[in-house]
């Protein structure tokens, strides 16, 4: 082949694919276009050790293997759109590259509020390692720190901060953290913890402006209230990164939609033969679960379907693209493991363990296990993998 596979995006996802292809026998031209300066790193500690420590790229570099140093890397530059048509991207350096196939692996950003009082510093997110330095900078013993958000990553960065000895005040609209995939149960645990540990958390309520002149000094909220902080940190969700896909005849409803062999789908449902999506930016069915085509944004998935466009690619798939999805998230010396989509149950309930100690939840749809999580009990979690293996 003249004309190289381009991989746009070099993260977690570039890189398992730029090494997926090596290991499945592809040895023609790779390019990796990514917005970041740095080569790949891993991203969920950001939000975790790493963030409690010296942020630095080394913490959290991923190996760069043998296989794969052959790999043109173009980092930071981003690309400013595609033309499937006639198989070209171009970069925001203005130069336009052929491919024979392409690969979408540019995954997310963070939402950021959007408020009338918004041009202000202090205002952090978590998504990138420049992120996490900038942040790791503010988070000093006493600073008074609010996190919009109680997702996985609020929680992670409330835990975080409270750990190195801010002030921190969790707001979110919910009525517990991280509900809707733990279920009511769990969520009250996890945020009766994070309470013992000192944070404080403000929910049912949403920010309507920002205090401060320069630098953020507090937040608005729909009641009327103020809370003073001295850093704020936003984890209120992502935006896929798909704007430079338009104008292309692809879905780009909620990412980049795709069959089961990753393959990004034309409106008539048809496939590109030779465009693919991986990672968080890509919407698929699951067949372990049922038809509907879904993001998930869980830490096995760029590797997962990475590993399924390199054997598509190579002719070497078997059978259907079923992949298990799983996540962790350690926060204080609480350890988290799950497997499946535990936000598809329809009921919740306790399968093991104590709920203040460590416990294990089922998750289940019509009364088939459709997620498993636990707080601690590794060894436990691990063993309902199998049931979600596709029969």
């Amino acid at each position: 082949m003249t004309k190289p596979v381009i991989i746009v995006g070099a993260s977690m996802g570039g890189l398992r694919a730029a090494e997926a292809l090596r290991r499945f026998g592809y040895a023609g031209p790779i390019t990796v276009i990514g917005e970041e300066r740095h080569a790949p790193y891993n991203r969920p500690p950001l939000s975790k050790e790493v963030l409690a420590a010296e942020v630095s790229h080394e913490a959290v570099a991923f190996p760069q293997r043998e296989s794969t140093a052959d790999v043109n890397w173009v980092l930071g530059t981003g690309v400013e759109r595609a033309d499937l048509e006639h198989g070209t991207v171009t970069d925001s350096k203005g130069e336009t590259h052929a491919y024979g196939t392409l690969i979408i692996a540019t995954g997310l950003r963070p939402k950021r509020l959007e408020v009338q009082n918004s041009e202000l510093t202090g205002r952090h997110a978590v998504r990138t390692l420049d992120d996490a330095i900038g942040l790791r900078k503010e988070l000093k013993p006493g600073a008074r720190v609010v996190v919009l958000g109680a997702g996985f990553i609020g929680c992670e960065v409330a835990a975080t901060a409270r750990k190195l000895g801010c002030e921190v005040t969790v707001v979110a609209p919910g009525s517990h953290p991280i509900t809707r995939p733990l279920g009511v149960e769990l969520a009250k645990e996890l945020q009766r913890r994070h309470e013992a540990m000192g944070v404080r958390f403000v929910m049912k309520t949403s920010v309507t402006d920002l205090v401060g002149t320069t630098a953020v000094e507090g937040i608005v909220l729909d009641t009327g209230d103020i809370i003073f902080c001295d850093v704020l940190i936003e984890a209120i969700g992502s935006h896929t990164n798909t704007e430079w896909l338009e104008g292309n005849d692809l879905d780009l409803t909620n990412g980049v939609l795709t069959d089961n062999d990753m393959r990004a789908v034309k409106a008539n449902g048809e496939a590109w033969p030779n465009v693919f999506a991986i990672g968080d930016v890509a919407r698929f069915a699951n067949p372990l679960f049922d038809a509907e085509p879904r993001r998930v944004e869980h830490w096995n998935i760029p590797t997962d379907t990475a590993k399924r466009v390199a054997q598509v690619f190579t002719g070497q798939a078997e059978g259907q693209f079923a992949p298990i999805p799983s996540f962790w998230s350690d926060q204080y010396d609480m350890h988290i493991l799950a497997y499946g989509l535990l936000a598809l149950a329809d009921e919740v309930k306790l399968i093991a363990g104590e709920l203040q100690g460590e416990c294990v939840f089922g998750y289940y749809r019509e009364g088939k296990m459709v997620g498993v999580c636990g707080i601690g009990m590794r060894t436990t979690v691990m063993g309902y993998r199998k049931e979600f293996e596709l029969k």
